[in-house]
This record gives C-alpha cells, sequence and structure tokens, in this order.
C-alpha cells in the first residue's frame, strides 16, 4: 500500500520550472538532514520520487493534472494521498473544494491537513467547517498546529494516567492553580505577514494554549483512540468559561524596526494573558493563568502546577519570610531545556532545623541520549498512521471559539489598545497585577 503526499506549493516553487528545479529546492533544503542522520545514500531515492505539478489553487484543470500524475505513479497499486494545503487562508477553501472533487483517490483513503489559523472567530470558522464537511468526512480533517507536536504535549497525559503518585492529586482539592506559559525571545519581523495579520490570540491562545489545558484537565478517555481523546477535550472547551475582559491584558512590543511599521500602527496584540476557569467538579475555583508572547526576556514554554499548603504545616516558621515560594510545584518544561522538574521542600545540612525549597529533576538531555523529532515529522506521522488525537475536531474548534470570540469582538468594537512593552523585558505590567487578582504569582519569574 503507498502513501502519497501531494503537496500544492505557492510562491517559488510554484514559478519554478518543473520537477527539475523543484527537486533541487528540496536537495538545498533537506540534505543536511540526510546527512546528519547517516542516510545520505536514501537521498536520491528520496528526490526521485517527489515531483511538481504547477496548477494553481482553484484549477480544475490543474487538480486534474495532478491527480494524472498520481495515478501514474501509483500504477495498478491501491493508494492512499495525503494532501497537505500549505496555501494562504483567502485560498483555502478554493483549493479544498476543488481537489475533493478532481484530485482524490477512489483505491484507498484521502486525508487532508490544514494549517491555523482555523477561521477568524466563531462565524468563520463554523462557515469554513460547514464548507469543508460538505466534501470530505471528518476523519479525513487533520487541523495541523506545530506546536502540539512538541514531547511536552504527549507527556501531559502519560505522566499524569500512567503515575499513581500524581492521578489522585490532579483536582482542586491539591492544586492550587496552574500556568500555562509560552514566551519568545524574537521580534515581531521574525513571524511575518502571518503573525502581524492575524495576531497572538487567534496564533496561539485559540489552538495551542486551549488545546494544552484541555489536554492536562481532561478526564481519563476510555482508551488512547483518537477519537476518546478528542471527545474528552471537548468535554473540557466546552466547561471553559467565557473570557471576562477583565481578565485579559494585552500587551504590543515597542518595535522601531521599519519592517514592523505596518504591524505596529495596527491594535494586534503581540503579548496576552489571561485567567481562565473551568466550571466543573474537577476544577472548580482554579485558576489556569495563560500568557503567551514575544521579544519578551527569554524562550519559555512550560506548563507549572503549582499546589496547595500543606493543611496545619508544622513548619511554618522554618520556612522564612515567604510561605508562597516553598509550595509544592510540579514544571513541564519544553523550552529553554525539556526537563521535567519536581519543587520539593527539605531540611538545609548542618546543624539547626531550617528548611528550603529544592527541584527534583529529569533532564532529558542527562537521560535520554537521542535527537527530538521535530514536530512537524511528529505530526505528520500520526496523520500517515491515522492518530488524529492531536488535532483539533469541528467540536473542539466551535468550542474553542465560543471561549474567545466574545473578547476578540469586544477589544475590536472598543478599539482597547494593548500596553506596551520593551524588547527583552518581562511583558506588561498589567500581567503581575491579574495574577495578583487571582492569588497567583507568576513563577516563572
Amino acid at each position: 500500500m503507498h502513501h502519497l503526499f501531494a503537496s500544492l506549493l505557492s510562491g517559488l516553487l510554484a514559478n519554478s520550472r518543473g520537477t527539475r528545479s523543484f527537486r533541487h529546492y528540496l536537495l538545498c533544503t533537506t540534505a543536511g538532514f540526510f546527512l546528519s542522520e547517516n542516510c545520505g545514500d536514501k537521498l536520491d531515492a528520496f528526490l526521485r520520487r517527489t515531483y511538481h505539478v504547477d496548477g494553481g489553487y482553484d484549477n480544475a484543470d490543474g487538480m486534474v493534472k495532478l491527480s494524472s500524475r498520481m495515478e501514474k505513479i501509483e500504477g495498478d497499486h491501491a493508494a492512499n494521498r495525503i494532501f497537505y494545503l500549505a496555501v494562504p487562508q483567502e485560498a483555502l477553501l478554493d483549493v479544498a473544494l476543488s481537489l475533493a472533487d478532481r484530485a482524490q483517490t477512489k483505491r484507498g483513503w484521502n486525508r487532508v491537513i490544514i494549517e491555523k489559523p482555523f477561521g477568524f472567530d466563531e462565524y468563520s470558522s463554523y462557515r469554513l467547517t460547514q464548507t469543508l464537511l460538505s466534501k470530505f468526512q471528518e476523519n479525513q480533517i487533520y487541523r495541523i498546529d506545530h506546536l502540539l507536536g512538541k514531547d511536552l504535549i504527549e507527556n501531559i497525559t502519560v505522566l499524569r494516567f500512567s503515575n499513581l503518585v500524581f492521578e489522585p492529586l490532579w483536582s482542586r482539592t491539591y492544586i492550587r492553580n496552574v500556568q500555562v506559559i509560552f514566551s519568545e525571545e524574537c521580534g515581531i519581523e521574525a513571524r511575518g505577514r502571518y503573525f502581524g495579520h492575524y495576531g497572538i490570540i487567534r496564533d496561539i491562545v485559540h489552538s495551542h494554549i486551549l488545546q494544552t489545558i484541555a489536554l492536562f484537565a481532561m478526564e481519563q478517555p476510555v482508551s488512547l483512540d483518537g477519537e476518546d481523546i478528542r471527545n474528552e477535550k471537548a468535554k473540557v472547551l466546552r466547561s471553559i468559561r467565557k473570557l471576562d475582559l477583565e481578565d485579559v491584558v494585552l500587551g504590543q512590543l515597542k518595535e522601531s524596526s521599519d519592517k514592523a511599521d505596518n504591524y505596529m500602527n495596527s491594535l494586534a496584540p503581540t503579548f496576552f494573558a489571561a485567567a481562565m476557569y473551568i466550571d466543573n467538579a474537577r476544577w472548580d475555583g482554579v485558576p489556569f493563568l495563560i500568557k503567551t508572547g514575544m521579544g519578551l526576556i527569554k524562550h519559555r514554554v512550560e506548563i507549572r502546577i503549582q499546589f496547595r499548603h500543606v493543611p496545619g504545616i508544622l513548619y511554618r516558621e522554618r520556612f522564612g519570610y515567604n510561605l508562597d515560594l516553598d509550595t509544592n510545584e510540579l514544571i513541564l518544561r519544553d523550552q529553554p531545556e525539556e526537563a521535567i522538574l519536581l519543587k520539593v521542600n527539605n531540611k538545609v545540612p548542618g546543624l539547626g532545623l531550617q528548611l528550603d525549597a529544592s527541584e527534583l529533576n529529569l533532564l532529558y538531555r542527562d537521560k535520554y541520549n537521542v535527537e527530538v523529532p521535530d514536530s512537524y515529522e511528529h505530526l505528520l506521522l500520526d496523520v500517515i498512521d491515522g492518530d488524529n488525537h492531536l488535532f483539533m475536531r469541528s467540536d473542539e474548534l466551535a468550542a474553542a471559539w465560543n471561549i474567545l470570540t466574545p473578547t476578540i469582538r469586544e477589544i475590536n468594537e472598543n478599539k482597547i489598545a494593548p500596553e506596551l512593552y520593551e524588547l527583552g523585558g518581562r511583558g506588561p505590567v498589567g500581567a503581575y497585577y491579574l495574577g495578583a487578582k487571582h492569588g497567583v504569582r507568576w513563577a516563572d519569574d
């Protein structure tokens, strides 16, 4: 059974001189990978299996050409096709509808990968979803977010559901707050027109942040089947309280670069912090604080779980001036270096009885002498295998927009100006007031 990727290429490749130029482009971009993996002998074989078809976005004849080329490659064999639609958002439906009618195989399954953003708000996303579902089945659609392909995301459920020491603690009874942090050092120009056009809420919060919270907070699924996991994620997303603008902090990076002038003249935020609550029995009253931004002091991707204080603690006077600094904390970190850390209290060596907080750490680079696969590599393999648990289903998509759309609409209608912050700083001061309002100290500081 053959698996065939059909990629509709725009820009440089769409204007190239055909398959030869396409293969040269791939040679320049992939040679380093093949050589680093000591499989340079496979590079020629890989390139011989790549082809370029210039068909345009909504060109029916182009789709027929694409399908004919694939049929020629497939021969008489049964074959499956995966279409990766790396096209501008405004061209997505034209491409999807055209290939649905003219490029799908009838001798195997077809799967379609779609890149974010998945619409601009609740209404546009609904229209996009309904149009796609008029031509494809739900199990054919894979909405990809490369940030969900990180080991950190997969480890959330592994850590919880395979370790007896954690699962009984995973509720409002023992957890005081949860912090989801995604900060980047780079400035706006590094993300180009895409980020500036859509803003950080649509780019990061809608998919990556909310999916992380859903995986963290969901009940144990019936099995590891993708649909069972997505069922539980959808329940969490439907239980998240709609955001109150009073619990949101918007920031915008001060940027003097000429490349960023157009973006900086808009009100689109480059920083977003919020307090979210899940209105169900397990998480009632537990604040989930999220913080994501660009141009901050360091690149940090992590989830922090702060536990409640020990009731009637015997050692209160031995902790020093601030008991909050000595709460137990579990940290799942992807950046700056992949690790699982557990903050515990212990006695300082020596005479007397003084307590200190220390970290038990599992650093991946020390424990595992392996190269971590690229996020896209992980997710593309999942598509081939038909594992869809890290891809948003249509009902998850709608539930996520239901949480964010009222806030986005209020921001746009009232033209709310973000708080400016300096490149290389810690972000808007308002984020600290937000934490204090909900009784949370940002632990990454």
